[in-house]
């Protein structure tokens, strides 16, 4: 499961989430977004975490949780949000093709 942790303290380190994530369970990756230009978080970041029961407790756990100076907001990743920004989310093709009278498309 992926689970959203947004509201980062913008001066947490990937390192300091990741340590706090681990001491809630078994965590396969977890990254935080940084801003390309800045080079500075953006203040959210996606664990994907194997056990869903461990993800549900991890959610409840730190949803709220005070990581210095915000409260964190966690809960389960919109599976859209997963997607990269050079991929079309799947509403907006089904749209297009719509419009061009295509017929929907199976991958």
């Amino acid at each position: 499961m992926i689970i959203l942790i947004r509201n980062i303290d913008r001066a947490i380190t990937e390192a300091e989430v990741r340590k706090l994530l681990d001491t809630h369970g078994k965590v396969r990756t977890f990254d935080l977004v940084m801003d390309k230009a800045t080079g500075q978080s953006k203040g959210f970041g996606f664990a994907d975490m194997p056990s869903l029961d461990q993800a549900l407790k991890m959610i409840e756990a730190l949803d709220g949780f005070q990581l210095g100076g915000a409260k964190l907001r966690v809960k389960k990743a919109a599976s859209s949000s997963l997607l990269g920004t050079h991929e079309p989310r799947p509403s907006s093709v089904a749209k297009k093709n719509a419009r061009n009278g295509n017929p929907r498309r199976r991958d």
